[in-house]
């Protein structure tokens, strides 16, 4: 009896361990296909197509292609757009890197898609509302906040003092600590070679800093 109950236990633990064998392989291989579809995305700035997916991993027809990418819609890694074209999904975590703030003198108005970037969601509230700019100039390195950082943002129009915000101030773009005092609204630097800046005629918040990205 004893041999019978020790044998079966045995049997029990060599299965289970053959089911976590099989289960580690799949999430390797899962991995691998993320990685490759995400390597092929920032390199061309595109989703692979079915085709191209199947010469990807050495698929032999475009079903297997389209059980992969069924099955990384299902974890939301993909999506489809309504013809049919494969975008990245919720999981895929991409970000827009617009272009440049200033960190020194407000510089004119500009936007330009520079690339895209993936980061952990935890740190993303509204996705559409989010983006990314490198910083340029020094007038937030007290704040911690260098010539060189990508700043993760959030567009939003309702700061709070002491906000580090982009803001536009009289038809040009800065990033700085927004003062409130009694009626008086102006921008203040993180650096003492820099005086606030104190609007002429405008001064409208477009986002609020949310992350500081350094990359050593």
């Amino acid at each position: 009896m004893f041999c019978s109950f020790y044998a079966y236990t045995h049997f029990c633990w060599l299965k289970l361990l053959k089911v976590n064998e099989r289960l580690l392989y799949s999430k390797r291989m899962e991995d691998k296909y993320i990685n490759k579809i995400a390597g092929f995305y920032k390199q061309r700035r595109r989703m692979p197509s079915y085709a191209e997916i199947a010469e990807l991993f050495g698929f032999g027809s475009k079903n297997a292609a389209f059980k992969l990418v069924n099955k990384l819609i299902d974890q939301k890694f993909l999506e489809k757009d309504k013809k049919g074209k494969l975008l990245p999904g919720e999981t895929f975590g991409s970000l827009k890197v617009l272009g440049f703030v200033e960190a020194g003198w407000p510089s004119p108005a500009e936007e330009e898609l520079l690339d895209t970037m993936t980061l952990d969601e935890f740190l993303i509230s509204n996705k559409e509302a989010t983006y990314m700019l490198t910083v340029k100039g020094d007038s937030m390195m007290d704040a911690g906040i260098i010539s060189g950082d990508l700043v993760l943002v959030e567009r939003t129009n309702d700061a709070k003092d002491g906000n580090i915000v982009v803001a536009e101030v009289d038809g040009e773009w800065t990033m700085k600590y927004l003062r409130k005092r009694g009626k008086e609204i102006y921008l203040e630097p993180a650096n003492k070679k820099y005086s606030k800046i104190i609007p002429k005629e405008t001064l409208k918040i477009a986002a609020v800093v949310k992350a500081v990205i350094r990359k050593y």
